[in-house]
């Protein structure tokens, strides 16, 4: 990469390769990069406004998509979507977190109506009260007889038109595993041969037609290289010139909207190991019909 850059406090690099050199030059230099980035994180406060330096209100608040037992994918999604929610939880210290965490969220058109305190393989639903019967991270206590059983009993439990959503950790398999892979706001911290590296390892991990989702700050020109997290924030060319060498190729790219003019710009890039199609239009031989005199 020829575009010079500079580091947080205004040094001035020629070139990335210069910049390189001098950050992890040898291997002892190069562990101490990886380091010393591990180590400022591990400073940071373990919360959502840790992990965004203080800018945890930047956009409206993602969903916390985490364990359900009281009741915090109910209050952070569900809730908000649908106007009676029931919860299903065999901990009853559980479901009475659930309940006092809810109460402040309900109101008369968005509430949590019933609270069962039982596990699923002795629940049956009423019939065809549900839109939607939401099912995350419990299904793996459940024999492979009682998961059949459950889902038999549960699609009773369905309007028409329902449906099931099952959120489960799976095994790995072989490769081809993922239809997306994300990496987001921590590829700075890899040095170029690195990043080429991952990329070039990670495309095995991918089935076929799935593709990679980067989200990184941008520089405006070169990089910016961080002191303080060992960390490099590449320009658009930069990247390009990076995806380039890990055989990616951009399928589409889009800016974030509404930041503070004080932070970086961030990008996404959908990438994908396979050349985007180009379509080749040709005319019809077919003449259109034309306004015409009649003589």
């Amino acid at each position: 990469m020829e575009v010079g850059g500079l580091d947080s406090k205004g040094r001035q690099f020629k070139n990335a390769e210069e910049m390189w050199r001098e950050q992890t030059g040898d291997p002892s230099k190069k562990c101490d990069w990886y380091k010393h980035g591990v180590g400022y994180w591990e400073g940071v406060e373990a919360s959502v406004n840790g992990v965004l330096g203080g800018y945890a209100q930047v956009n409206e608040p993602d969903i916390e998509d985490c364990g359900s037992g009281i009741g915090r994918v109910t209050k952070n999604l569900l809730i908000r979507y649908f106007n009676e929610v029931d919860l299903l939880e065999p901990v009853s210290h559980f479901l009475d977190a659930a309940r006092e965490n809810l109460g402040h969220t309900s109101s008369d058109m968005h509430k949590a109506t019933n609270f069962f305190c039982m596990p699923l393989q002795e629940f049956t639903p009423d019939a065809g009260r549900y839109d939607v019967i939401w099912v995350q991270w419990c299904i793996g206590h459940l024999t492979d007889d009682d998961f059949v059983s459950f889902f038999s009993r549960a699609k009773a439990g369905l309007k028409p038109g329902g449906f099931f959503v099952l959120k489960e950790n799976v095994a790995r398999t072989d490769a081809g595993r993922y239809d997306v892979i994300w990496v987001q706001w921590c590829i700075g911290h890899l040095t170029d041969d690195d990043f080429v590296s991952f990329f070039s390892r990670a495309k095995a991990g991918l089935k076929p037609g799935g593709f990679f989702v980067l989200k990184e700050n941008v520089a405006r020109t070169g990089f910016v290289l961080d002191n303080e997290d060992r960390s490099i924030t590449r320009s658009d060319s930069y990247f390009r010139e990076l995806f380039q060498k890990c055989g990616l190729h951009i399928y589409q790219s889009k800016d974030q909207k509404g930041l503070p003019e004080e932070l970086f710009a961030v990008k996404m890039y959908a990438l994908t190991t396979d050349s985007p199609k180009r379509i080749h239009r040709t005319r019809s031989k077919v003449k259109a019909n034309m306004p015409r005199i009649i003589k």
